[in-house]
């Protein structure tokens, strides 16, 4: 299991930028697949972006290609989310998932964090 811990939510206007960071600890951050999903109010969690262990891997939905960018940082066992040209509809709870696949499904990961609110308002 890896514990996660995210950070660096907030509100911005359309337009603007956020970096969300997740901190993880656990002995197998290091070849898990990292990946952030978000869950808007009334709507399902969804796939935004994951990363494998080399960063080889990257996958993104379609609707935040070209505007958000996942890495990851092995040693500091960090990974990040970068968000720019945000939109009101980027509006949800972004959470920090790993899994032990390369996989954008959510039932593939099996360590969550809490969560970090993103509002971006018109």
């Amino acid at each position: 299991q890896v514990q996660l811990v995210e950070s660096g939510g907030g509100l911005v206007q359309a337009g603007g930028s956020l970096r969300l960071s997740c901190a993880a600890s656990g002995r197998t951050f290091s070849t898990d697949t990292m990946a952030w999903f978000r869950q808007a109010p009334g709507k399902e969690r969804e796939f935004v972006a994951a990363i494998g262990w080399s960063g080889a891997y990257l996958d993104y939905t379609d609707s935040v290609k070209g505007r958000f960018t996942i890495s990851r940082d092995n040693a500091k066992t960090m990974v990040y989310l970068q968000m720019n040209s945000l939109k009101p509809e980027d509006t949800a709870v972004y959470y920090c998932a790993a899994s032990r696949r390369y996989s954008s499904r959510l039932t593939d990961f099996a360590s969550w964090g809490q969560g970090t609110q993103v509002t971006v308002s018109s």
